[in-house]
């Protein structure tokens, strides 16, 4: 019974910082993907010090078995510079309470590094790394077991020992890791949600925006209208009105500038990283419609100077606009993403099998307030081409009707 409580105890030392992380990512409207991270790093941290501080020793023989989930959490997630300082910290604590040799923890924490590394760069799913370092631990766990702790011991308790420990760390690795990724899934889907809800109100504001613009143009053409160039008395007064009215509207035009204004902020990014973001959070979109999502990440790395967030909008929106042209006499629908590189740029087509566009519609696509939807704005990708050409870039459409739409996007390259 001790054993369970001390269980339900470490589970809520491990999750408490990374749900605190989750709340935090959830509430704060405008976060960065430097600022995301940021907050990461903290709840690993902070699962690390309560783990080091309060956490129950369940093994008596292997007390600190779940100590090195936050450490494999923050390789799943690409946190290496906080998985190598987390490492260093484990190091130092299997030392000083367990007695093992420093030389043979630099050994195991520096096998895990290469093997992230090698793993990552083969582009591998999360449970092949979780496999890979559950194997890696039972073997050093197994030599630690019969060499340093227990030599004399039973054979088959030892056995029995380790295998109870894996398996609790494999389960709990698998549910934290779980846990984390249903929640950002969960956040990610709301912002951009929250994203599209935002285009609908800035509809609204438009059209507030062009009502209150039409009442002082109104009133100046029903004074020029009475205005008589032969009564000077008439011209001195309603040439003022007219100056006022006009002042008003520039001043109404002004705001309006200042409130659409689109600004970004570049950081250094994966390409690769943003787009696979990207459809992770809209993968339940697809799956509900039932869109096949076609997208495969080569081993190579592509860093851009982009901003992060606001990419990603445009990537969603083209996204949504594909599954709303999805074609519904079609059995299967897909969508594809390939990314090419050429010596000076980043070629990114995403190409649906969808409704497709005739040459009218092709035509008005990045027009401001067209849209053939029935609900639509006209603003979505009027956005998104003015945020890739921000980025120094190009967005093209290319659709057949009936068949199929591919959208070709841009990037420089950084110089060197």
């Amino acid at each position: 019974m001790k054993m369970f409580e001390g269980l339900f105890l470490n589970c809520i030392y491990l999750l408490f910082p990374l749900s605190i992380y989750l709340i935090a990512t959830a509430y704060i409207k405008s976060i960065d993907h430097k600022t995301k991270n940021i907050f990461l790093d903290i709840a690993l941290f902070s699962s690390i010090y309560f783990l080091f501080r309060y956490g129950f020793q369940i093994f008596s023989i292997y007390p600190m078995i779940l100590f090195n989930i936050p450490l494999l959490i923050g390789y799943l997630k690409n946190r290496k510079v906080t998985s190598i300082l987390i490492s260093l910290l484990l190091i130092y604590y299997y030392h000083q309470n367990i007695g093992i040799n420093y030389l043979l923890l630099f050994s195991e924490y520096l096998i895990y590094y290469i093997v992230y590394n090698y793993i990552k760069n083969k582009k591998k799913d999360p449970i092949s790394i979780i496999t890979v370092f559950v194997v890696i631990k039972a073997f050093l766990m197994s030599f630690e077991m019969f060499l340093i702790f227990q030599p004399n011991s039973n054979i088959i308790m030892n056995f029995v020992s380790i295998f109870s420990m894996m398996a609790l760390f494999t389960i709990m690795a698998y549910i934290c890791l779980y846990l984390l990724n249903k929640g950002e899934e969960i956040i990610d889907l709301n912002n951009t949600i929250r994203k599209l809800e935002k285009e609908k109100d800035l509809r609204a504001s438009l059209f507030k925006i062009t009502h209150e613009i039409k009442n002082p143009i109104a009133v100046c053409k029903g004074y020029l209208d009475m205005l008589d160039l032969n009564d000077l008395q008439k011209i001195k007064k309603y040439i003022p009105i007219v100056k006022d009215e006009i002042e008003r509207t520039l001043i109404l035009m002004d705001d309006f500038l200042d409130y659409t204004k689109v600004e970004i902020e570049k950081e250094e990014a994966d390409i690769y990283m943003l787009l696979e973001d990207t459809c992770d959070i809209t993968k339940p979109l697809f799956k509900q419609n039932n869109i096949q999502l076609n997208f495969e990440i080569p081993d190579e790395e592509i860093y851009l100077n982009l901003d992060y967030n606001r990419m990603k909008q445009v990537f969603v929106n083209i996204f949504k606009n594909s599954i709303e042209a999805k074609d519904k006499s079609k059995r299967n629908n897909y969508l594809d993403i390939d990314v090419l590189k050429s010596s000076k740029e980043v070629i990114i087509r995403i190409k649906d099998n969808g409704i497709g566009m005739d040459k009218k519609t092709l035509g008005k696509v990045d027009e401001m307030f067209y849209t053939t939807k029935e609900k639509g704005t006209g603003l979505g990708v009027a956005l998104s081409k003015e945020i890739i050409h921000l980025h120094k870039g190009s967005i093209k459409y290319t659709s057949v009707k009936g068949k199929s739409t591919t959208v070709t996007i841009k990037l420089p390259l950084p110089v060197n």
